[in-house]
Parts: structure tokens; C-alpha cells; sequence
């Protein structure tokens, strides 16, 4: 499948500019261009995509600028802060409706089936939660310690991989631009910094219902794959799930941990991955119980987003980094996710998309404000690179020293 038909060439603006690194000030121009495998699971081949940057080192409405002071006092107020949560709701639902993503159906076939049961054997009742952790993230107030937030959590992975690639024929095209530039990103720079070791031992932090552990399992299969989440809920439905598919010759397995104190053992994985599931719309929701105690109202569902570096606070970051460091192996790659404060689109949403996010995501002039990549060379990670895997997203990828 051609993933850059002249259709595609047409979403993408100036791209005279690939080569082009002027700098005024703070603002800047360029264009990455990577390849897009054909088929997310394979090493090479595809077509090429070029995603633009935007001209800024981030986006003007985050940090103490005028416009960030402005959309902060405006979702201080309460009651507009509810009529903001209703909007961000409204535009996720309404994307993944209009693009055949079957939201409802997805989240009652969870929430309705045995996945509960998997709660026992997941859950360990002495770990305790990171302050942050129990914010009520999206403006749910259980955060992602819910069932409703799991059960919700492919559908909205689904709705975010439309939104990034919108002129994607089909949800599966949105995948392999999305996740195969991702997956080939890390392979290429395991490749090139690894010093020839393979990649044998895999663990997906923040991990969610595991679906981008499922990736990584899928493009690396002689690897052992571990997926690793604070939350005990997306951790029942990533097992119950992958106990519905199709036997694996080395199984996931799943932990329910805090990314920045495993307790694993060091220098035991080739490869850690932080990596992107849907952040870019807030949701909300009202009373949450378990299925069987209440009838289910869709008017006030929740959409969980995946522990990822903007919900993170600084100091989180910097834990998850060090801990990532200390359980690699000499030449292992680390490789994180996320919105990218360089990313065009995000640099030109309208002021009511950016109030949105903003509204619901508390750490997010933190995250922006990281100098990431500096952060990961000040915990010991060597060869740091970031590049534009989609048009919001970027990989920053490094290696423990050999």
C-alpha cells in the first residue's frame, strides 16, 4: 500500500523545506522525513512520509506566556472547567464514531465479559502510588484506577492513531504510518548503537491495555516481551485480552508496578519503551462502579489515557529515566513516545483545542517544559536522538553506554 500517494503529499505543507534549519530567535524550520514500513511488523521497505515541524522550539500556549496565563485563569473558573470537559469528550467520541471505531460496543464487550477475574492474579496490594498517579487525570476523578477508563482504552488508542494520520484511508493504513515509523525507529537505532546485541528482553512501560506491547511482541518475536503499569484495571484487560488471541511462542507477561521503582533486576532488558496511546483530547465522566452494580450511562463515560511523559510531573520523568537506565544492559536502547513541542499541528491548534487539553492534563506545561533529551544525557544515556514519528508524536531514542 502506498502510505504517501499524492493525496497524502497534499496534507503535507512546505515540503521545499527538508532541508531547511534556519533558526530567528527561538523559531525555527524543518521537515523530518522517515520511512513508513508497508507492514508494521517488518524490518524494512515502505514509502517514505515526511512530517513538518513547526517553527517554534513549542507551542506559544505553553510556559509562562501571555496566552498560557490566559487559558489557565480561563479553566481555573468551574463552571466553564465543566462545559471545557464536555467539549473535549464530545471531540474524541465523535472522531472515533466518524471513523467507524466502534467506542460503545468496544468498552460494553469489555465491561461485560470475565476480565474482572484477572484482578487477583494482577494486582499487587502493597504497592503504593505515586502522588501524581492519583490526580484525577482527563478530569476523571478515579484517574486510571477504574474499570470504565480500561475498558475504554483501545477504542481511544484507536481514535488517536485517525487523528494523527486523518488522511488515512482506514484505521489500518493510520497504523502503519503511526506505529511503523515508530517500531522502525527503535529498530534502526538499536541497530546502530546496540554494538550488535539483540534484542531479547523488551519491557513496554506504562503499558495501559497493552497495546503497544502487543506491537512490540508482534515486530520483535523471538524477544521475551514485559508489559509494565501502575494500574491494575488496564493491566486485567491487557491479559485478559491477550488470553483471547492467538498463542505466542515466548507469552507477554505483566506487572503491575511503578515505572521509576521496578524492583527488577538491573541490566536485564535489551530494550524499554514509554509509548504513545491517545492523549490529545481530555474526557470526562461521572460515578464509576463496576458493570454488574450499576446500569451503564454513556451520557457520563470516561476515556483513560496511558501513563505517558506529559502526565508526568518533571520529577517523574526524571525517576522513570534513571530507573530505565539502571535494568538496560551495556549498548540497550531506551525509546520514549510522545507529543512532540515541536510538532506543527500541535504549534497551530486553535485556542479552543489547547484550552481543551489543557484543561484536564496538570503537567503538561511541565512536560513541554523539559528539555528531555538533556534529562536523558543527565541520567547516562548516550547517542540521543528524537525524531518526528508522526505528525504529533516524536520517539527520542538513547543508549546505555557500553
Amino acid at each position: 500500500m502506498a502510505l504517501c500517494a499524492p493525496t497524502t503529499h497534499s496534507k503535507l505543507k512546505n515540503l521545499s523545506a527538508v532541508f531547511s534549519n534556519g533558526r530567528r530567535g527561538r523559531r525555527r524550520s524543518s521537515v523530518i522525513v522517515l520511512m513508513a514500513s508497508s507492514d508494521v511488523s517488518s524490518s524494512g521497505g515502505g514509502n517514505v512520509a515526511a512530517f513538518e515541524e513547526g517553527q517554534l522550539e513549542r507551542p506559544r500556549w505553553t510556559g509562562e506566556t501571555p496566552i498560557s496565563r490566559l487559558v489557565g485563569a480561563l479553566i481555573s473558573f468551574k463552571p466553564l472547567f465543566s462545559i471545557l470537559k464536555l467539549g473535549a469528550r464530545q471531540v474524541l467520541i465523535s472522531t472515533a464514531e466518524k471513523t467507524n471505531i466502534p467506542w460503545r460496543e468496544m468498552t460494553r464487550e469489555v465491561l461485560e465479559s470475565e476480565v474482572y477475574k484477572e484482578m487477583e492474579s494482577i494486582q499487587d496490594p502493597s504497592l503504593v502510588y505515586p502522588d501524581y498517579y492519583l490526580n484525577p487525570f482527563h478530569a476523571y476523578n478515579e484517574g486510571n484506577l477504574s474499570w470504565l477508563a480500561a475498558a475504554e482504552a483501545e477504542a481511544a488508542t484507536m481514535s488517536m492513531v485517525r487523528r494523527a494520520i486523518p488522511y488515512a484511508s482506514s484505521l489500518d493504513e493510520a497504523n502503519q504510518i503511526v506505529r511503523g515509523n515508530w517500531l522502525q525507529a527503535i529498530e534502526e537505532h538499536h541497530l546502530l548503537h546496540s554494538g550488535n546485541s539483540m534484542i531479547k528482553d523488551i519491557l513496554d512501560v506504562g503499558c495501559s491495555v497493552g497495546v503497544s506491547t502487543r506491537f512490540l511482541a508482534d515486530k520483535f518475536p523471538s524477544a521475551k516481551v514485559t508489559g509494565l503499569d501502575l494500574s491494575p484495571y488496564f493491566l486485567s484487560v491487557a491479559q485478559f485480552k491477550e488470553k483471547e488471541s492467538a498463542p505466542r511462542k515466548n507469552p507477554i507477561s505483566w506487572i503491575h508496578a511503578n515505572g521509576e521503582a521496578t524492583g527488577l533486576p538491573s541490566k536485564s532488558y535489551d530494550l524499554v519503551s514509554l509509548a504513545y496511546v491517545p492523549e490529545d483530547m481530555a474526557k470526562i465522566s461521572n460515578t464509576v462502579l463496576p458493570w454488574k452494580a450499576f446500569q451503564y450511562n454513556y451520557a457520563s463515560d470516561s476515556l483513560k489515557i496511558i501513563l505517558q511523559l506529559h502526565e508526568c510531573p518533571t520529577r517523574a520523568i526524571v525517576g522513570l529515566l534513571r530507573e530505565a537506565f539502571r535494568i538496560l544492559r551495556p549498548g540497550g536502547t531506551i525509546a520514549l513516545t510522545d507529543n512532540s513541542p515541536k510538532s506543527k499541528i500541535l504549534q497551530e491548534l486553535s485556542p479552543v483545542l489547547f484550552t481543551l487539553m489543557k484543561s484536564t492534563e496538570p503537567f503538561l506545561d511541565e512536560y513541554y517544559l523539559t528539555d528531555l533529551e538533556g534529562t536523558m544525557r543527565e541520567a547516562g544515556f548516550v547517542n540521543v536522538n528524537a525524531i518526528l514519528t508522526d505528525p504529533r508524536h516524536r520517539t527520542v531514542k538513547g543508549t546505555v553506554p557500553h
